[in-house]
């Protein structure tokens, strides 16, 4: 049986700082652009749950500020709508850091929670996850 994925809005436009919720020495990222989203043109790209971004660091460790790096988005504040009808919203805008593009988190734990839909479509973010809502 294939999943059917809720309609998630993308509140996360170009320009967006998010947390980093792993461990992997970034703190605050900025989004650039949506991985895989085509727009009309003159549109800005806009990200939600689950989708791929390219982030740059803004505040983090020193090694680590200055770097584009990909990420996952895995909260965001902007309630969105799941099939069986409950909404479900977050307290923050929040990002794991990845490492390649397979889907592997470049850190080795994720703080706070984790949506549903991303732990479905990522399976090696899930695992690091403590809480999965």
């Amino acid at each position: 049986m294939k999943a059917v994925k809720a309609h998630i809005g993308r509140p996360l436009p170009h320009g967006a700082r998010l947390i980093a919720c792993d461990n992997s020495g970034a703190k605050i990222l900025k989004v650039i652009t949506v991985i895989g989203h085509k727009t009309r043109t003159g549109r800005y790209e806009a990200g939600g749950i689950g989708d791929v971004i390219s982030a740059s660091v803004v505040e983090g460790k020193p090694d680590m500020r200055k770097q584009v790096v990909r990420a996952v988005i895995v909260r965001q504040k902007k309630e969105f709508r799941r099939l069986d009808g409950t909404r479900v919203k977050f307290e923050d805008n929040a990002a794991a850091v990845l490492k390649d593009e397979f889907g592997n988190p470049k850190g080795t734990m994720i703080k706070g929670p984790v949506a549903k839909e991303v732990a479905e479509r990522w399976p090696a973010v899930a695992k690091l996850s403590t809480m999965i809502v």
